[in-house]
């Protein structure tokens, strides 16, 4: 894998050993990024914010993000492998005082980024395909106060599940890529 754009452009990260994890494919990123981009108001939209990355794999995403101008990138991820290849990824592009890693399950991360007071511009959540996670990791940021007030959430999923709704986030478009689709959610009521 390697980063499509911004400062760190072209440069490789390291993808989990294993099969517990599921890169994100290079055009289903970059398509992420253009979709975002336009949402936060376009080239350079990302510069300052800070981004929230659930269940980091590798950290392509998150790091993604870093190369496109967003301040800080907090990591969540408890596969050890992937954690391995995330804290590698972050060490060999010299990115670590932009970032946090915390290694636990998602619930309990979000539970203690919510008591910290922590709030986020954009979360990622790329949970394993039709796991309960997903549903209880949505519930949670639309119920807390972890999204900034234009908080945006990209759930990666597979196409052929429905993108669940959650109060307190509303529902805003899913485009599909082949067998992995994007759902794009914002703060506020679906």
């Amino acid at each position: 894998m390697r980063i499509i754009a911004g400062e760190l452009r072209g440069r490789r990260i390291a993808a989990p050993e294993g099969r517990t994890t599921r890169p994100t494919p290079d055009r289903v990123r970059e398509a992420l990024f253009s979709a975002l981009e336009s949402r936060l108001g376009g080239p350079g939209s990302l510069e300052g914010l800070r981004v929230l990355d659930l269940f980091a794999g590798s950290g392509a995403l998150g790091i993604e993000a870093l190369s496109r101008g967003a301040a800080r990138v907090t990591f969540v991820e408890r596969d050890r492998h992937a954690l391995s290849a995330l804290q590698q990824n972050l060490k060999s592009l010299g990115v670590e005082a932009q970032t946090r890693v915390l290694a636990e399950d998602a619930e309990r991360a979000l539970d203690r980024l919510a008591g910290g007071g922590e709030r986020f511009d954009v979360a990622f959540l790329d949970p394993p395909y039709g796991t309960p996670e997903t549903v209880a990791s949505l519930a949670t940021l639309g119920r807390t106060g972890l999204l900034a007030e234009h908080g945006v959430v990209v759930l990666e999923h597979a196409t052929e599940d429905a993108p669940p709704a959650e109060p307190g986030l509303a529902l805003l478009r899913t485009r599909a890529y082949g067998t992995v689709s994007l759902t794009y959610y914002a703060k506020g009521t679906s």
